[in-house]
């Protein structure tokens, strides 16, 4: 009961901030960063610790740590490439949400509403992380057709010089 109740705190807190913020209209770029990495710092650790309670399956909390992973380079590209940070659309908040509720369900030992809302929290993760590289898939668009570029660059055509003993470029 206690670790569920640290870990709504903590939670309450993570939403307490964010909607301060944009109360009082201080959401800055780092902001969209850095409140969006404590809550996977949060969530990613309670959910290894119920792998290891058996208290949720390992693949499960794999795809959602790999999701959030991926997320978080995606940010870090967006900053890179001069781009604003995304900020979370319903279906992130959504995941966060059912993540959160899922944690504190399954931490009371409250089993059945706690996996099915980890299945809820296992969709929307996959969901979200999808809609956020969709958002931000300009990033990619270069990247394929720089690969064409060297595909074509190794279909040249070159001439072995026996006298000479090299190749040339027909």
């Amino acid at each position: 009961i206690l670790s569920a109740l640290i870990f709504a705190l903590a939670s309450i807190t993570d939403y307490l901030d964010g909607y301060l913020a944009r109360k009082w209209k201080v959401v800055t770029n780092f902001g969209k960063f850095a409140d969006p990495m404590a809550d996977k710092i949060l969530v990613m650790t309670a959910f290894i610790m119920l792998v290891e309670l058996k208290m949720a399956p390992a693949w499960v909390v794999a795809i959602i740590i790999c999701r959030e992973l991926a997320v978080t380079g995606l940010r870090l590209l967006l900053v890179e490439n001069g781009g604003t940070v995304l900020a979370a659309a319903m279906p992130g908040k959504i995941k966060t949400f059912s993540q959160m509720f899922a944690i504190i369900f399954l931490l009371l030992h409250w089993t059945l509403p706690g996996q099915i809302l980890l299945y809820i929290a296992l969709f929307f993760t996959l969901y979200s992380g999808y809609d956020y590289f969709k958002g931000a898939a300009y990033l990619f668009r270069d990247t394929f057709k720089k690969m064409t570029t060297i595909i074509e660059v190794k279909d040249l055509k070159y001439k072995y010089d026996e006298a000479d003993d090299h190749y040339t470029l027909n």
